[in-house]
Formats: structure tokens, C-alpha cells, sequence
């Protein structure tokens, strides 16, 4: 297929220029010296109007200022004539010049348009996904609560000691999970949690849901520490565990202190859950299923942290340490052999 002729519009009167609001045409040859008609000045209305084509200033001059004005002001390239005619084929060159280089710079300008609508797109993508996902947080975290509610209602009503128990650790571990979707729902930040935020709501979780006053003296002291909500849900698995455990076991005769302390050391977080009771001399108490402690390792084999008891604490301190940026997993024999 023969490409088609471009149309040139040779402005050098007023015509000109009521031919150019007509459209239609590709490329403007314009002459500096025209009756009643400055070129700089046309120049300028030439390329106010959107789209406008490109213009090879022409002039009869040899004063290389009217050029550098003319290309300053927007002109695509510049010639000068002669009156034997003989620049009309530099004319075509530099038409065909001005012609490519409005093409390439339409094909940038259409390029960096289509850049800026697929960012767009994509921040819009991304902010319908934020609120969604806020919004599947406020859903889950407001369904746990209800459980844990439910679960503190029967509990409540129990009869027998056991089944109270149980219903009332069923309940702080289902809280404990709601407080992470609680706090992903509220937080701009939806793949972080804040540990100390997190811990202080869920140790007055705790305080709320004891009986009588046995959480009184139940107190936190935690660095603000980012960590990924699965690990959150682990950690405060843990302290809930840990703790309940403590107001169970730990006095016997009544109420004491139960201190939950969460540090950065390096790398590592640290944290520490201790009590000034009987520690490991007290005996073991009947009621005891070992539930709670199968629970606090498998939460830690999932955080990979190392928990030891502190032997020079009075009463019980548990202490678990784990990697700021947990490691992540090997991959499989296929995958680095692919």
C-alpha cells in the first residue's frame, strides 16, 4: 500500500491561516515576511490550537537569531530560501523530517498516557484491595468476638469446674486471634502488626474476662515491635497460654504478680512471661490436661523461637527468643533443580 501524500499548508498571508482552522492538514511551511503577518507571532497562534501540526519556519533572512527564536518558540526545523526556488526540495526534507519527528513524539506522548492510566489503574486496583481486605478483617475479627462472647456466656453458666476451664481458655484463644484482626482493621498498615498495641488490648481481654481479681496485678512492658500478623496470632497464643496458666497455677491461695515483657535484642525479640509464685517446686495440679502446653510449643515451633524456663527466677519465667525476620523455608529439590 502506497503511503498517502501528507498535506502541506504554505502560510504567507491570512488565508493561511483561515485554510488551517479547516483542517486537515499534516505539516505548515511558514514564511517569517508575510503582508500584515509576523511568522514568530503566527507561530505562537499556530501552536496555541491542540494538536496543531508541525511548522518548518521559512525566511528569506540570513540572521541566524530569527532561527534560534523561531526553533526556540516551537518550531520543528528551519530553512531558508532563495528566489530561484531551488530550497523547495530542502522544503520536502525538512517537511518529511518535521512529519517523523511528530510522529515519534505522538507515539511518546500516547506511551507515557498509557503509563499513567495503568498506574492509575493500578492504585485504584490497589486501594479497592486494601479496603477489601479491611473490610474481611472487620468481618472475621467481629465473628471471633462473637464466639469468644458466646464462648464466655457458657462458661459462665457451666456447673462443673472443667468444663469452665475449658470453655474459658477456648474463649482467650479465640480472643487472642480477634485482636490481630482487630488491629489489622484499624491500622493503615494491613501487613504488620504493632506487638505492644496488640499485647496491651489482649492482656485487658484477659483482665476482663478473669474472675474476681486474680488479674489485678497482671501488667506489660513491650517495645513497639512490627511483626507479621500470622506471627502476632502465634505470640499472642502464647501470652494468653502463658498467662492463664500463671493465674491457675502459679498461687494457689489467691492473686499475684504476672509480668509479660517483650524486647528487641539485635535480631531477635525476646519475649518473657514470669510470675512470683510456686514455681517448679509447687506440685502439679490435678486439673491439669497439658493442653496448654502442647499449644505454647507448637505456636513456638511455628515462630521458631527457643523457649527455656529462667532457673534463677523465683517463681516461673518462661522465656522464648525468636529471629526479627524469620527465615524462609528451603526450597524443594524440584524447584532448584528447575
Amino acid at each position: 500500500m502506497t503511503p498517502a501524500t501528507p498535506t502541506l499548508l504554505y502560510i504567507d498571508d491570512d488565508a493561511g491561516l483561515a485554510r488551517l482552522a479547516q483542517g486537515g492538514i499534516d505539516a505548515i511551511a511558514l514564511d517569517q515576511f508575510m503582508p500584515g503577518l509576523d511568522g514568530l507571532e503566527t507561530l505562537e497562534r499556530i501552536l496555541a490550537i491542540p494538536g496543531a501540526p508541525p511548522v518548518v519556519f521559512v525566511t528569506a533572512a540570513q540572521d541566524s537569531a530569527i532561527a534560534v527564536t523561531a526553533l526556540k518558540a516551537g518550531a520543528a526545523d528551519y530553512l531558508v530560501k532563495d528566489v530561484q526556488g531551488e530550497f523547495i526540495p530542502l522544503l520536502q526534507v525538512a517537511v518529511n523530517g518535521a512529519l517523523r519527528q511528530a510522529a515519534m513524539q505522538r507515539a511518546r506522548d500516547e506511551a507515557e498516557a498509557e503509563v499513567h492510566a495503568s498506574r492509575d489503574r493500578y492504585a485504584a486496583l490497589a486501594a479497592e484491595r486494601e479496603v477489601l481486605l479491611r473490610e474481611v478483617n472487620h468481618r472475621v475479627g467481629n465473628s471471633l468476638q462473637i464466639i469468644a462472647s458466646l464462648l464466655h456466656l457458657q462458661a459462665n453458666s457451666a456447673t462443673q469446674d472443667d468444663v469452665k476451664a475449658a470453655l474459658s481458655n477456648a474463649m482467650g484463644r479465640v480472643a487472642a486471634v480477634a485482636q490481630v484482626h482487630r488491629r489489622l482493621y484499624t491500622s493503615h498498615d494491613l501487613k504488620s502488626v504493632l506487638l505492644n498495641q496488640y499485647l496491651e488490648a489482649l492482656l485487658e481481654d484477659l483482665r476482663r474476662s478473669a474472675e474476681g481479681n486474680k488479674m489485678s496485678r497482671l501488667t506489660l512492658e513491650a517495645e513497639p515491635i512490627e511483626i507479621d500478623p500470622d506471627r502476632a496470632v502465634a505470640i499472642g497464643i502464647i501470652v494468653n497460654e502463658l498467662v492463664m496458666n500463671a493465674v491457675k497455677y502459679a498461687y494457689p491461695d489467691g492473686a499475684g504478680p504476672i509480668h509479660v515483657d517483650l524486647a528487641s535484642e539485635g535480631d531477635d525479640i525476646v519475649l518473657a512471661i514470669a510470675d512470683d509464685g510456686v514455681g517448679l517446686n509447687g506440685k502439679t495440679d490435678p486439673r491439669s490436661t497439658g493442653m496448654g502446653q502442647r499449644i505454647v510449643s507448637a505456636m513456638a515451633s511455628k515462630l521458631e523461637a527457643e523457649v527455656e524456663r529462667d532457673p534463677a527466677h523465683s517463681g516461673t519465667r518462661v522465656v522464648l527468643r525468636f529471629r526479627r525476620v524469620q527465615t524462609p523455608p528451603p526450597k524443594s529439590a524440584n524447584a532448584a533443580a528447575g
